[in-house]
């Protein structure tokens, strides 16, 4: 992974999810008929649900249930979850049903049919991303972005409901798209509004993240990233906060020691070019900031 100064990317969502090495793993299918309820734990990855047929309840703490139904798809963070026909309906442990390889789960018919699956994350860094996201990303089939997830979800239907050649593959491109494809959708929603994907939305604060995630080296100041977004100071860091959750050089080191860590240990690079790379001219002053934001030294990560 190059983390030069020179780098080009200026898309902050195509930068984080390629330096997370975000990646779909194990797509699980669930077909089932009168009460059924599946509680699933919570991990520290992205999981999704999309509803191919009827309907059916998401359940997550501290949130009122969900109603999903056919072309629905849920994007969920760190939470617990349950999935049900009814929320009254007492759950059971739904990993060990899935377990010893086994990715199609029928309970007692197909009225309703689902398709599961988590986002995996390089080690250590997935929470750079899952601080920023709500517990539960809806997105309604009845909505015009959702005409893309459609068609990628009628294919993912056909792939996992039988047993083709290369269909591993195939079913991880297709999460792969609907995975970006939910999430693009999900950012133009109105509950986005006060989120990460809401800062990335929004002319101004978007213009900024831009040219922040285009050059992470640069010696950002919050004025600097101001006047990116042609706000005054403190309309900026204001709304960065608001949106975002955290100010915007708490953000700016975050996504640093993020990177960082994910280029050491690669072990392509030294410890003195890593922090070059991503902003620091002192090694010394890199190490106590790495240290600081995650508790060992920068060489622990590259042995």
């Amino acid at each position: 992974m190059n983390l030069s100064r020179s780098s080009q990317m200026s898309d902050p969502l195509a930068d984080v999810l390629t330096v997370l090495d975000a990646r779909p793993i194990r797509i699980t299918r669930f077909e089932g008929a009168g009460e059924w309820a599946l509680a699933f734990p919570a991990l520290d990855r992205l999981k999704f649900i999309a509803l191919l047929r009827g309907s059916g309840w998401l359940l997550t703490q501290n949130q009122p249930p969900l109603r999903i139904l056919a072309g629905d798809c849920c994007l969920i963070g760190r939470s617990a979850y349950t999935i049900a026909s009814d929320p009254d309906v007492p759950p059971i442990d739904g990993s060990p049903l899935y377990a010893d390889g086994n990715d199609l789960l029928n309970l007692g018919g197909d009225e309703t049919v689902a398709l599961g699956g988590g986002i995996s994350f390089a080690p250590s860094v997935g929470a750079f991303l899952l601080d920023l996201l709500p517990a539960v990303m809806h997105i309604s089939g009845a909505t015009p972005e959702s005409n893309v997830i459609a068609a990628v979800l009628d294919l993912l239907d056909n792939e996992t409901a039988i047993a083709g050649i290369g269909r591993s593959i195939v079913t991880t491109r297709l999460a792969e798209v609907l995975m970006v494809q939910a999430i693009r959708a999900f950012a133009t929603a109105p509950e986005a509004i006060d989120g990460w994907f809401g800062a990335l939305a929004d002319p101004r604060l978007g213009r900024a993240l831009q040219s922040l995630h285009g050059d992470i080296a640069r010696p950002w100041t919050v004025a600097d990233l101001a006047a990116e977004a042609g706000m005054s100071r403190a309309a900026f860091s204001a709304a960065f906060n608001r949106h975002v959750g955290v100010p915007p050089l708490a953000y700016i080191r975050n996504w640093r020691m993020t990177r960082a860590r994910v280029a050491l240990a690669s072990r392509h690079q030294s410890v003195r070019t890593v922090a070059a790379n991503v902003g620091y001219t002192s090694e010394s002053a890199f190490g106590h900031a790495f240290r600081r934001h995650f508790g060992i030294a920068p060489r622990q990560t590259a042995e």
